[in-house]
């Protein structure tokens, strides 16, 4: 596979939502990018706060716009705050440099996009979007080593 379909997509959203349901998380937000950073799908779950779509899309997209995950993102913004100042200037303030952006591969490790999670903590969001990569046995890229 070297392109996500809507299908993977919705069934990485639908399994992410049943953990973050199981975990009894506060109401989420999840989206999924194309590697070009296009949406392929999003889903709010009911109550999920207004901003949780827009921070949701800035931890995938972050992601895909500095090539590594959300954990990596963050130390990285944590050692170089003048950075990712710029950075989300360029963007417009799309970066959102935290846990639960995560680049989606396959096996060979060809990126195929991201998934951002927002809704809880960044970490139990980050948990929700490994369960649902897993479901598509894809591999997960959080910034750590795979």
């Amino acid at each position: 596979m070297n392109q996500l379909k809507l299908d993977t997509a919705s069934q990485i959203i639908d399994v992410a939502l049943a953990k973050g349901r199981e975990l009894a998380l506060a109401p989420l937000c999840v989206v999924v990018l194309d590697a070009g950073g296009h949406l392929i799908a999003a889903k709010r779950e009911d109550e999920a706060s207004l901003l949780r779509p827009d921070i949701a899309t800035g931890k995938a997209y972050g992601c895909l716009a500095m090539g590594f995950g959300g954990r990596e993102l963050a130390r990285r913004a944590e050692r170089s705050a003048p950075f990712f100042t710029a950075l989300s200037g360029l963007t417009g303030g799309k970066v959102v440099p935290v846990p639960g952006g995560v680049l989606i591969r396959n096996r060979e490790g060809f990126l195929l996009g991201s998934i951002g999670i927002s809704g809880d903590t960044s970490v139990k969001d980050e948990e929700c979007a490994l369960a649902g990569i897993a479901s598509v046995e894809l591999v997960a890229d959080t910034g750590d080593a795979m």
